[in-house]
């Protein structure tokens, strides 16, 4: 079943900086149950289109559907019933002065199931204790995951990840990609995971998208695109970090 598409998205801006053509026609398909990765370098649109996909920003060009029915334009606040943004920098997501409980019970839209919430912990690997805490007190792994499990009590069907890993420290970096690859095959992660890192999106991603200078170069299974890169920079992109990994 297909959740969500884009269809030849374009986004333009037109600032003090000049005119820039964000995103250029692209297009892409996410299945429930299914993790597209979104990889590319500094400036390649790749948090454009996670802006747009979120309904941040409107797109200048194309299309956005939900299950077949287009939701272009709709505001944040639309989007939020069925689309939940897991940023980078997760400390900042949480309102300092709001208890862990009181941030996840907020973004339930009404619902008050302490019992789900205490479930959803333990899925990522968390402890009751900690629901009393405040981000300011809670290392940045920890509000990474609390983050993850407060996406998944609003009951949104597709969570939007912007570069959630690349903030954390190594050991902190593999338990989150352990929790979201054990997600992924208890069918419970249906997501579009941005990232600059093509090794570690394609440990977590069924398909990949590769980003350069606002355009999708190349997108196909990830055992395609890594396997048999066709475009030259998909293939600079995996060199490096075969590279990085010697």
């Amino acid at each position: 079943m297909v959740l969500l598409e884009g269809k030849n998205l374009n986004k333009c801006f037109n600032d003090k900086q000049g005119y820039t053509n964000a995103l250029k026609d692209v297009s892409f398909s996410l299945n429930k149950g299914e993790v597209l990765g979104v990889v590319g370098e500094s400036g390649s649109g790749k948090s454009t289109l996670l802006r747009v996909v979120s309904g941040m920003i409107p797109p200048t060009g194309g299309s956005l559907l939900y299950k077949g029915e287009e939701y272009t334009g709709k505001k944040p606040r639309k989007t939020g019933e069925f689309l939940q943004v897991i940023f980078q920098n997760a400390k900042s997501s949480f309102d300092p002065r709001m208890t862990m409980e009181k941030a996840i019970l907020e973004n339930g839209r009404g619902k008050k199931d302490r019992a789900e919430i205490l479930e959803l912990l333990k899925l990522v690997g968390l402890e009751e204790r900690q629901l009393s805490k405040r981000a300011g007190e809670l290392s940045g792994g920890q509000c990474q995951r609390m983050s993850i499990a407060r996406a998944f009590y609003s009951e949104a069907e597709i969570l939007l990840c912007d570069e959630i890993t690349s903030a954390l420290d190594v050991s902190t970096q593999a338990r989150v990609v352990e929790l979201l690859q054990k997600l992924k095959s208890d069918g419970k992660l249906s997501a579009i995971f941005i990232s600059h890192d093509i090794a570690l999106v394609s440990m977590i991603c069924d398909k990949i998208m590769v980003m350069k200078d606002g355009s999708c170069v190349e997108q196909g299974t990830a055992a395609e695109v890594i396997g048999s890169p066709k475009d030259e920079y998909t293939k600079l992109l995996i060199d490096s970090a075969i590279r990085q990994s010697v």
